[in-house]
């Protein structure tokens, strides 16, 4: 969202009642509790749950629904990045749907460090995903484009945050133990950028990067049916990215 009031404000609200999704997974709020309004909270036919970082006007992640969860879950138990609000987890029957916004290292070197460190933290916790035997789809701001069809200009980032050997690695090795990128497998030589950077006419020219995914687990990512890329209209430097499932959340 690159903040919730600012997407809001640009439309973001009007176009999710449109829009029809039974869920929908949003990141980086830069709100707090006392930030949200009554509509944001719980637009009209949805029920919201956040995880909010502690400083303000940071980070943050929620998930609207139609129907109730019967589990809500917040943080990957790693006390530094839970109190950042990078995760929530919601659990409908056999089915958990997860956002999650995995920092960025484009600012400073500490960033990139820390970035690896919660790749570190992360890892497990998908491990003990996989071992659940649930149907699991993860959506988030990933910040990692996985290979070179992923962004407009590779060769130019081989050295940028994002784009480094070692996070590139490290989604093909989550990809490796059983998780499934869903656009990818629904569109093997699609770009699908989903991030622009602001500066210049990058948006103008569709010099993008895909670094938001749905990952899920095997089961659940066969039932995809089609995926979007929602680019009518602009709510923030991130454009929604939207996977159809042949599939029925329980009642």
């Amino acid at each position: 969202l690159n903040g919730i009031r600012s997407a809001s404000s640009k439309g973001f609200f009007d176009w999710m009642q449109t829009h029809g999704a039974d869920v929908i997974c949003v990141q980086e709020l830069k709100a707090q509790a006392a930030d949200m309004t009554a509509a944001m909270l719980a637009p009209e036919g949805y029920i919201g749950h956040f995880h909010y970082a502690e400083k303000k006007g940071y980070s943050g992640v929620g998930i609207y629904s139609r129907q109730a969860p019967e589990r809500v879950t917040q943080g990957i138990g790693h006390a530094a990045f839970d109190a950042e609000g990078r995760f929530v987890r919601a659990d409908f029957g056999n089915l958990s749907v997860i956002s999650v916004y995995v920092p960025s290292g484009s600012s400073s070197e500490e960033r990139q460090a820390a970035k690896y460190v919660f790749l570190d933290a992360f890892m497990p916790v998908l491990d003990a995903m996989l071992q659940e035997g649930r149907d699991f789809i993860i959506c988030g701001d990933w910040n990692i484009a996985h290979r070179e069809i992923d962004l407009k200009n590779w060769k130019g980032n081989l050295k940028n945050s994002g784009f480094l050997p070692e996070e590139r690695a490290w989604i093909g090795a989550r990809l490796a133990e059983g998780w499934s990128d869903v656009w990818r497998q629904l569109y093997p030589e699609a770009p699908g950028y989903t991030w622009w950077s602001q500066r210049g006419q990058a948006y103008a020219k569709d010099v993008g990067w895909r670094i938001d995914y749905q990952i899920a687990t095997p089961g659940i990512a066969a039932a995809a049916q089609a995926a979007a890329v929602y680019k009518a209209s602009r709510f923030s430097d991130h454009a929604p990215l939207t996977v159809d499932y042949e599939t029925a959340l329980p009642r």
